[in-house]
This record gives structure tokens, sequence and C-alpha cells, in this order.
């Protein structure tokens, strides 16, 4: 079974927050980037790794690779998950990714979206994505950084 520390939804990605804070406050020495289009991108992969954590690899699969490859994950990597949006996390559970908990962190507002929390904008795809999660057991927090209190998950659903 797979170390998976936390998984978190963070439309930047690896950045500084994520690398300095969060990465601190799990422990992980794996981040791995679960993401299509950034699996096929190395320019952003290189400025992704610039961000890192020097002592902390890096991994930039899509979503299906990370579905195949998880499992033969070491028992000494400590991995952090960080997808873009909820849909690739629930296509992530659905796949046999270990996933019990997930951190919503930052989704930018846009287009038919609405604020719900301090960095959180969702659209009715997202909520039901959310929920499709609570209903495969993966515990949801909203938390910008770990140094804060989470904020109330109902706001998800207002």
């Amino acid at each position: 079974m797979p170390n998976i520390l936390l998984t978190r939804i963070d439309q930047r990605l690896i950045h500084g927050q994520v690398a300095t804070q969060w990465n601190s406050h799990v422990g992980a020495n794996l981040l791995l980037v679960a993401n299509d289009a950034v699996a096929a991108d190395t320019f952003r992969q290189g400025l992704m790794n610039m961000a890192a954590p020097s002592s902390v690899q890096t991994r930039y699969f899509t979503i299906q690779k990370t579905i195949n490859v998880i499992h033969k994950a070491s028992p000494k990597q400590f991995i952090f998950i960080i997808c873009d949006n909820p849909a690739d996390v629930v296509k992530l559970v659905e796949g046999g990714v270990p996933i019990d908990k997930v951190n919503i962190g930052n989704m930018h507002m846009a287009e038919g979206k609405r604020q719900v929390a301090t960095s959180v904008a969702v659209d009715d795809a997202d909520v039901a994505a959310f929920k499709r999660l609570q209903e495969l057991g993966v515990k949801l927090s909203i938390q910008r950084v770990p140094t804060i209190p989470e904020e109330d998950l109902e706001k998800l659903w207002k």
C-alpha cells in the first residue's frame, strides 16, 4: 500500500505554499503532480521543480499513469499528491488510488464559478465531484495553509 500522506487540490500545483508550508507539515519526500496537461509540459515541470525543496523528489504523471503505478511505490516514499481539480481526484480514487483525505486549497474564481471559501471557487461539477468523493469515503477539508484553521465544509454545498 503506498504511503499517501495527503492529497491537495490546488490549481497552482507546486508553488511556495505547497513546497514549504504544506510539505513541511506532512513530511513528504515525494511531491506527485497528477495532471494530464502538466505530465506533457516539461516547461511547467521545470518551473515547479524550482519551487520544490531540493530534498524532495517530484513526479509529474497523468491521471492514468498515477493509477497504474501508485501501488508500485516504495515503502520509503512518503507521497503528497497534488491535483488541479476534484474531478481528477475522483478518477484517482475510482481507479484504485488509496486516497482517504483531500485538502481543498486553491480553486480560482472563473466564469460560472462561485466563491465559497477564502480561496475556493466552485461550479456545480466541482460540487458533484466533492459529493462523489464523500460517497467514496474520502474526508474533505478546506484549508489554505496548515497554520490556519480549517474552514467550514458546509460552504461547499451552499
